[in-house]
């Protein structure tokens, strides 16, 4: 027995899993708090958004959803994921192929990078664009003399979305390959792979579940963000607006039942998206365990 055991006069193991035990009626209070709270917060106002948004019946649900300004919001919004999504994905990987297997000059300064749109907001992104490819900005005046227009139109709007996305598959990718290391990368090398092989047989089935559950938390973002895209967007009704754009223009008209019902649709979106992600972290999680434990046995050997 402990000192701690022989002071107490409970065995270590007896103290230890009393102390990790709760009341039953701590349990149930904290249980119910966080029920209380996500049914508020959370379950209340999304199933008002689709009551609202089936008040006038499925008629008027669908008229809104299929009026051409509507469809031209819901194409916008789609087009700007599928350009940003494969970039990102593109840009996840190699940031976190070089961060987690490579060592070189800067490399915090690189991640601290990766991590800034998380900290500036989004509008200011935005702002950041407008200062450089706005008519007065930095490079407006040369964009305008090629005949290119970025913002105002599609360009810019994919470019703010750009911004604010690029980090979550990186650094989803990031830890996951730290965990897993080079061994066998340089095994799949010191057989005879190439670059390509070792990549697509080797490090790409290891890193599947979390590239995959970035590429999740990446496309909600892109269809769902809001500030920067307002900034560079102009807010073309037909052109340049995305479904959230679209949203506020229609509640601000006082168009409440096709408000509610573009929103009740990016809300299924983002109820999709969180099935998919539910099911993708599991994995993931299970992914970066089994790497953690591999690495744990290799130094224990």
């Amino acid at each position: 027995m402990s000192a701690i055991g022989a002071i107490s006069g409970v065995q270590p193991g007896v103290a230890g899993s009393a102390a990790l035990t709760e009341p039953r009626w701590v349990r149930a209070s904290a249980i119910a708090v966080m029920l209380l709270f996500i049914g508020c917060f959370l379950v209340v106002p999304l199933a008002a958004v689709f009551v609202q948004a089936l008040e006038r019946g499925l008629g008027a649900y669908a008229a809104a959803l299929v009026e051409p300004d509507a469809l031209a919001a819901i194409r916008l919004t789609l087009l700007t994921a599928a350009i940003t999504v494969p970039l990102n994905l593109v840009f996840g990987v190699a940031a976190a192929w070089g961060i987690a297997k490579f060592d070189f000059p800067g490399k915090s300064v690189l991640i601290t990078l990766i991590d800034l749109p998380f900290a500036v907001s989004p509008v200011i992104s935005g702002l950041l664009y407008v200062l450089l490819f706005g008519l007065h900005g930095w490079l407006g005046p040369w964009a305008a003399e090629h005949g290119i227009r970025i913002i105002f139109a599609v360009p810019g709007i994919v470019l703010a979305t750009l911004f604010v996305t690029f980090p979550f598959v990186a650094r989803e990718l990031i830890p996951l390959m730290e965990a897993q290391g080079t061994d066998e990368e340089q095994a799949a090398l010191a057989l005879g792979a190439g670059g390509w092989q070792t990549f697509f047989r080797v490090t790409l089935p290891n890193i599947k579940w979390g590239l995959l559950y970035g590429v999740i938390l990446c496309d909600a973002r892109a269809m769902g963000e809001f500030g920067a895209v307002s900034v560079v967007s102009g807010h073309i009704r037909g052109q340049t607006n995305t479904m959230p754009l679209h949203v506020e223009i229609l509640y601000n008209e006082y168009n409440f039942g096709a408000a509610f019902a573009v929103a009740s649709l990016l809300a299924m979106l983002a109820l999709v998206t969180l099935g998919l992600k539910a099911v993708v972290e599991v994995r993931s999680r299970r992914q970066l365990a089994e790497a953690l434990r591999q690495r744990g046995r290799e130094g224990e050997a």
